[in-house]
Formats: structure tokens, C-alpha cells, sequence
């Protein structure tokens, strides 16, 4: 089979991802689904949506040939994974939490990792029908948004999407995003530390990879993540992040976040 280059893997994740979104959104929107809660063994929750999201994203990315790793897939040691030079990393349902309680800030992460970098991510936000991606080409990294329902052409998205980051008025207000459902005291101190460095901070909650996107577009100027997160929660807004010329950084190192590591625990870390 011949090899695909980026842009034709970056259309096929686009369509999983809408057909994913479209999966979800069935489950989400009927009012006879208890969603079919579960709890993993970390005590996270698992809804038939999860895997109704998992399925289809296998069925699309499963012929090309690449490996997978994905939140809800089988485990796979990292003696196996490491000799992958590359791999697709898949939240199906990022935000289960939020889907659960129905505030629609949920999303579907599609990611392809390179020699430990994101260079390919998608991210497919349902209930809001916005899309958006980024990768790395040869002129440098491209990141978009764009409007996408399950039943927009992949061909139509990629024509009426807007490149990112959008300008935005200078109303030197810091906007800093945080997790919903994840706050830490460390968060509060970084919030705290903005504030004396300027003259107007405003906290932004969200749920999911929305919140890198936000800084991805420009919406928000930074997201402090000083709590937990898997690789699959962030690879495809990292990947996304970076296009739009945005860093993800470890708080800890000050380099980019590594991906396929032995242990799949991200570091804390902080975009902006």
C-alpha cells in the first residue's frame, strides 16, 4: 500500500473524527440512554459513548497501517511501543466527566505522534460542531478552526476553515483557562501569580482539550495543567497548539511534552 503523507492522514482523522462526533452525539441527545456508565480501574467513568467513539475511529485508521494507542484500546507494553517511530494517540471521548453531566464540553482528540512529537492532531468538539487541526509541514506549522457538522465533506472543511491564532483586540485582560472538573492549588497560585504581573486576569473554566485549543486560537493566553493527565488527553491539542505557534511546555524541564514514554503520565505542564 502506498505510504500517505500528511495531509491525506490529516483528511482521514478529520472524517473520523466527525463520524466519531456523530456516534457521540446519538447517545447524547437521546433522552431514553442512561449512557451505560461503567467505572475503569482508575475509578474514571466509561460510557457507551466512549466506546461507540472507539469503534468507529478503528474503523477509519485501522487500514493505513499505523499503530494505535487509544484510551479506551487494548494495553500495550512499552516494549512493543517503543519501537514505533510512529503512532496515531486517541481520546475518543476526552471530557467523559463533562458528557455525563451534559454541558457539551467534550471532545474527540485524534493525534499522530512522530519519534515522540505530536506533528498531526485533530480535535472535534460535537455539540458546538466546531472542529479543529493542525500539523507540520514543510513551510512550518498550520492550525485551524473551522464549523464542521458529521455531514460536512472533508473537502468543504478544509475550504471554509480559518486559520489560527485569530487576532484579538487588545483589551489587556490575561485570560488564563482551567480545568472544570480538575483544579488544583496549584492552579489557584499560578491564577494568583498572574495577577501581580497584570493588570486584569480573568479564570476561564472549560472541560477537555477545549481548554488548549483555547489558547491555540487565541481566545485565552495560557493553560496551566498542574494536575494528572494521559498522553491521549493532550497529544492532539499539543500537536494543534505547536501548528498554531504556541508552546506546551513541562513545568518542571521548560522543554515540549514527549509522547509513547514508558509511563503515559504526562508531567505537569503549561501552554501558552
Amino acid at each position: 500500500m502506498r505510504e500517505l503523507d500528511v495531509n491525506e492522514l490529516l483528511e482521514v482523522a478529520i472524517r473520523a473524527s466527525l463520524e466519531a462526533g456523530r456516534h457521540i452525539l446519538e447517545i447524547y441527545t437521546d433522552p431514553s440512554q442512561d449512557f451505560g456508565i461503567e467505572k475503569k480501574a482508575d475509578n474514571s467513568p466509561l460510557t457507551l459513548a466512549d466506546k461507540a467513539s472507539h469503534r468507529c475511529i478503528m474503523q477509519y485508521l485501522e487500514p493505513l497501517g499505523i499503530p494505535m494507542l487509544s484510551e479506551e484500546g487494548k494495553y500495550i507494553p512499552y516494549d512493543i511501543r517503543q519501537q514505533w517511530d510512529e503512532l496515531w494517540v486517541i481520546d475518543p471521548l476526552d471530557g467523559t466527566k463533562e458528557f455525563i453531566k451534559k454541558n457539551g464540553e467534550f471532545t474527540v482528540n485524534i493525534a499522530l505522534v512522530r519519534k515522540g512529537v505530536p506533528i498531526m492532531g485533530v480535535i472535534y468538539v460535537p455539540v458546538k460542531e466546531t472542529l479543529y487541526f493542525g500539523y507540520q509541514a514543510e513551510e512550518g506549522g498550520r492550525a485551524f478552526k473551522a464549523i464542521a457538522s458529521p455531514q460536512t465533506s472533508v473537502d468543504e472543511v478544509l475550504q471554509k476553515s480559518t486559520q489560527i491564532p485569530l487576532e484579538r483586540c487588545d483589551d489587556e485582560v490575561f485570560r488564563v483557562v482551567a480545568s472544570r472538573s480538575h483544579m488544583s492549588p496549584e492552579t489557584y497560585a499560578y491564577v494568583e501569580e498572574m495577577k501581580r504581573t497584570h493588570s486584569q486576569v480573568e479564570l476561564i473554566s472549560s472541560g477537555s482539550s477545549i481548554k488548549i485549543c483555547l489558547v491555540a486560537e487565541g481566545a485565552a493566553d495560557a493553560y496551566p495543567r498542574y494536575a494528572p493527565t494521559m498522553e491521549w488527553d493532550t497529544a492532539a491539542g499539543d500537536a494543534i497548539a505547536r501548528a498554531a505557534g504556541k508552546n506546551v511546555i513541562n513545568v518542571e524541564t521548560g522543554c515540549p511534552l514527549v509522547y509513547n514514554k514508558s509511563d503515559l503520565l504526562n508531567p505537569w505542564f503549561l501552554v501558552e
